[in-house]
């Protein structure tokens, strides 16, 4: 979601806005927390300023802008720790013989395929095991 230069609004106006801006950015699952500071920048700076907003949602407001900064930070860590985790695990099968979990697939990994979907051995005969569907090491 891109937000362009803010102009002043009325109130009325900005309120109507803010809260089809959240209705529409609620039902999309890719709010990114960039796009909640500047959601929250736009709703201060078009407040009405014979009723500001009151000091209790102003707080409420910042908590959630620190939680999603936290959700935001352990995301990238956890998504880090699989990737590393994932790649230990393709190296430790290199040379290994596996069979895939139906049995209908054997032999020795020659390298392994690390992606967003999952993992993929490639073993010497040519043929591949999706290790997301399971695999037995050894012979």
């Amino acid at each position: 979601m891109t937000v362009s230069s803010i102009t002043s609004t009325p109130a009325s106006t900005a309120a109507s806005s803010a809260s089809s801006t959240t209705s529409t950015a609620g039902t999309t699952p890719t709010l990114s927390y960039n796009s909640f500071i500047s959601l929250l920048v736009a709703e201060l700076q078009n407040q009405d300023p014979t009723q500001p907003m009151d000091p209790s949602q102003m707080v409420s407001q910042l908590a959630t802008i620190s939680e999603v900064g936290q959700a935001v930070q352990t995301n990238t860590n956890l998504s880090s720790i699989l990737t590393a985790s994932s790649l230990t695990q393709a190296e430790q099968l290199i040379g290994q013989t596996i069979t895939s979990n139906d049995g209908t697939t054997s032999g020795q990994v020659t390298s392994v395929t690390v992606n967003s979907s999952g993992s993929t051995a490639t073993l010497s005969n040519g043929q591949q095991v999706q290790l997301s569907n399971g695999a037995t090491i050894g012979s």
